[in-house]
């Protein structure tokens, strides 16, 4: 492949055509955060937390799924990158039920660690929450809070692209857009057994090892109903 002169942050640099905004900046050792990319998975730009400043460019690009070009000029941390990254955190916090915005000992989460890096303080914004989800406890596999989940999609891809069994998928939208299984069903999946590639690639512990030593709320329901 041909390279391509580019400049990042005022340092020019080569990369290698195809390769994105993203790969070259970890290439040069430029950190740009991400929340919902992964390198082994199919880049969407969902979460919009890679956002780079490309001159001549009329708005923010994800860096994750952008491309270079001969001659871009790439600002990864301007006052306008910053200023947007730091919004799209506090929005993601804002909408997320999770106990770890609060808690300082939450080291997992990655949305949490994401606010500190970035130095997102509490949340501004009245957002509405979406309706409370109960744990769900029934698989004997994956316990899902869906009141944690930010809506990252790592979990579908990571199902699909990895393990091939395209259990998640997206439904509803705007401020009900949920991760679900089946016609939205509870998570109860024999395909589940021996995998847990969902729980490694969740960044905010909605998708985690069920805890044996609590009832099965979620089962004890369903044979009540």
């Amino acid at each position: 492949m041909a390279d391509l002169n580019i400049v990042i942050d005022g340092e020019k640099m080569s990369g290698s055509d195809g390769m994105t905004i993203l790969e070259a900046a970890n290439e040069a050792g430029i950190n740009i955060p991400t929340l919902c990319h992964r390198p082994d998975l199919t880049p969407e730009g969902n979460c919009r937390v890679c956002v780079v400043e490309v001159e001549g460019a009329a708005r923010l690009v994800a860096s994750c799924h952008t491309p270079i070009t001969e001659g871009m000029v790439i600002r990864t941390n301007s006052p306008k990158v910053m200023a947007a990254r730091k919004v799209t955190v506090e929005l993601l916090l804002a909408g997320h039920t999770g106990p770890c915005v609060t808690d300082e000992c939450a080291g997992e989460c990655e949305l949490h660690y994401l606010a500190a890096e970035l130095e997102v303080g509490p949340p501004r914004f009245q957002v509405k929450k979406p309706r409370a989800y109960p744990v769900e406890r029934l698989s004997p596999y994956v316990q899902r809070d869906m009141g944690r989940c930010i809506l990252c999609r790592r979990c579908v891809r990571a199902c699909a692209e990895i393990a091939k069994k395209n259990i998640f998928s997206m439904a509803y939208r705007g401020f009900q857009s949920k991760v679900v299984v089946d016609c939205d069903t509870t998570l109860d999946k024999e395909e589940c057994r021996d995998c847990g590639i969902c729980i490694d690639y969740c960044p905010t512990s909605a998708l985690t090892k069920p805890d044996l030593a609590k009832p099965d709320l979620s089962k004890s329901n369903r044979e009540v109903a």
